[in-house]
């Protein structure tokens, strides 16, 4: 069926493209991205976040659960014995026309600030049907956004871009070798997904997460600059570090143990984006 996890709907966002916006945050990643700030995003199965805080240790919860592959996995019933009430459901599955009538309500505000919708995730493009079809219907109604690392198929990103009003593309390394030491993935369709965009007619924004000691370095940063200067691209937008990546981690029962300096202070090298006539903003 066509339908989709949602795990997060974030409603009056201001920095998810123009305007006040509503972003859709889809569950499903093909990323496995060291510094992911969105952990619970990456399955594409619904599961059940434990909050650590408040817990009284009464251990309910674990006699209702199950051990899968020595992970242990929360049950319908561990929800229900938590006295403290710190478990619920990832996600909430949804199908077009499910999720437009959730986001209709608030097209008039969205649209008289020049805002709309953003689809992020996870990653949008890991629900391709699903994707198309929500921007179909939003299409005339409201601006339509969505930001991807482009770790897509290029037959699938050429579609998706066909329904989108803005493209917000994330590139963070250009050495193959490193991408898939820091993401688990090649970069190869990423690229050749970027050309796509810039080569096509839709409004697109270039952006970078600033990773210390990994996509900060000069080597990378001079590598994005050239390959966006080659091909024409004046602007990319930067997006420091956040020492709270790990905040998330806790609730889906894993250790936020990346293998760069997390306290050290990311580099901002303006001087090489504007060597090759690359304006930059800091978000």
């Amino acid at each position: 069926m066509d339908q989709a996890l949602v795990f997060s709907i974030e409603e009056f966002s201001v920095f998810d493209g123009p305007g006040i916006r509503t972003t859709v945050f889809l569950m499903g990643c093909p990323l496995r991205c060291m510094w992911c700030h969105s952990p619970e995003g990456q399955v594409f199965e619904n599961f059940i976040l434990r909050s650590p805080n408040g817990c009284s240790n009464c251990g309910n919860c674990l006699k209702h659960a199950v051990t899968s592959n020595e992970f242990t996995v929360f049950t319908q019933e561990s929800i229900d014995n938590c006295p403290n009430n710190l478990l619920r459901h990832c996600a909430v599955q949804y199908t077009p026309d499910e999720l437009y009538k959730r986001l209709e309500k608030n097209f008039k505000i969205l649209s008289a600030s020049g805002g709309g919708i953003t689809f992020s995730g996870g990653e949008p493009t890991a629900n391709p049907k699903f994707l198309i079809n929500t921007l179909m219907l939003l299409e005339g109604k409201i601006h339509r956004a969505i930001q991807t690392s482009g770790a897509c198929p290029p037959e699938v990103f050429s579609e998706i871009i066909k329904h989108c009003d803005l493209v917000m593309f994330d590139i963070k390394l250009i050495d193959e070798g490193l991408h898939i030491k820091y993401t688990g993935a090649s970069n190869k369709n990423i690229l050749t997904n970027l050309r796509t965009l810039i080569n096509s007619d839709k409004d697109h924004i270039i952006r970078t997460p600033l990773i210390p000691e990994v996509t900060d370095t000069e080597e990378n940063i001079e590598a994005i600059a050239k390959l966006l200067s080659s091909l024409g691209v004046g602007y990319i937008e930067l997006l420091p570090y956040n020492k709270l990546a790990g905040a998330k981690y806790a609730l889906v029962n894993r250790k936020y143990t990346p293998s760069f300096d997390t306290e050290r202070s990311v580099k901002i090298r303006n001087d090489i984006f504007l060597k090759y006539g690359i304006e930059t903003k800091i978000l």
